[in-house]
């Protein structure tokens, strides 16, 4: 993965923008807080009244700082996505790849975003802001959201359109009597037990969203001295789901945390009729030369 010093270079050329002293004020905040990459809502306020802007024209400003922490050695085609919460925090994301592994391991922007807002504790989102239309693939994972009947869609030519707009009559989670949604707080009763990266993985898994399959999985990284947990989140459409490995490196990526090597991962998982353990087994060894540790519950 590229170094946060690589990511400092993609935000200064990010200067050229139009917007710049808002570009500037955006990128110093990102720098103040080690690349974080997430704004409070007092931030985002005080950039509005500074600026003369609206919310959505600051997310819409945003989008190209968004896109510089994608990672894209198969395409080299980057893309910024910024999911609102209803807290007003602004949550990045980007599409990521994974060079000699299955296509399928890619995680698209839109995701990201989603994904980043979901393990930080967000209990609903308002708003989708992306820099390109969003592909099929993400106009059916965004419908699983407990916000999909409300949430709308900003792209740089075209704002305030309803998801719906994008994916008239979908096929979703009340098609399969689904009732808990993703961003619904619900947990699996997993005991914890096991060393503390163990317990990661196991608590990750109980805050997993699975209701089509009850494969529960979670995932814990050891990094340096911090340990990074992802989880999984599944879909009505089955294919746009979000792999508890991508989610854990979503999440250390668009926090700044890549400066300390994983050393250890963890995928705890309830055994069901689907498993993650050979797909991510696949990206640990690619990525980081590991085996996993594997804990069913």
């Amino acid at each position: 993965m590229p170094t946060l010093n690589a990511l400092v270079q993609r935000l200064d050329r990010v200067n050229d923008d139009q917007k710049k002293p808002l570009i500037n004020a955006i990128i110093n905040q990102l720098a103040a807080q080690d690349y974080q990459g997430r704004l409070s809502p007092s931030f985002v306020a005080e950039c509005c009244q500074q600026f003369r802007v609206s919310t959505l024209e600051f997310a819409l400003a945003g989008l190209p700082i968004a896109a510089c922490y994608a990672l894209t050695p198969v395409s080299h085609f980057n893309v910024g996505a910024i999911a609102i919460g209803t807290s007003g925090t602004f949550y990045f994301g980007a599409n990521q790849e994974f060079a000699h592994d299955a296509i399928q391991q890619t995680l698209h922007a839109e995701q990201s975003a989603i994904g980043h807002a979901w393990l930080a504790g967000e209990s609903r989102l308002t708003d989708i802001v992306v820099n390109y239309t969003p592909c099929g693939h993400c106009r059916q994972f965004m419908n699983e959201l407990n916000s999909a009947a409300d949430l709308h869609i900003h792209l740089p030519h075209c704002q305030h359109q309803p998801l719906h707009h994008y994916l008239p009559d979908a096929f979703g989670p009340k098609d399969l009597q689904i009732e808990q949604l993703l961003f619904d707080r619900t947990r699996q009763a997993f005991l914890p037990q096991g060393d503390p990266l163990i317990q990661a993985a196991i608590e990750a898994a109980a805050y997993a969203y699975a209701p089509y399959s009850s494969a529960y999985s979670g995932v814990a990284l050891q990094c340096g001295e911090r340990i990074i947990t992802g989880r999984y989140a599944e879909n009505a459409a089955f294919n746009p789901s979000f792999l508890p490995l991508q989610s854990a490196l979503n999440f250390q990526r668009l926090n700044g945390w890549q400066t300390d090597p994983i050393t250890r991962v963890v995928l705890a998982e309830k055994v069901a009729v689907l498993s993650s353990r050979a797909i991510t087994a696949s990206l640990a060894k690619q990525l980081f030369n590991l085996e996993i540790d594997y804990f069913s519950l």
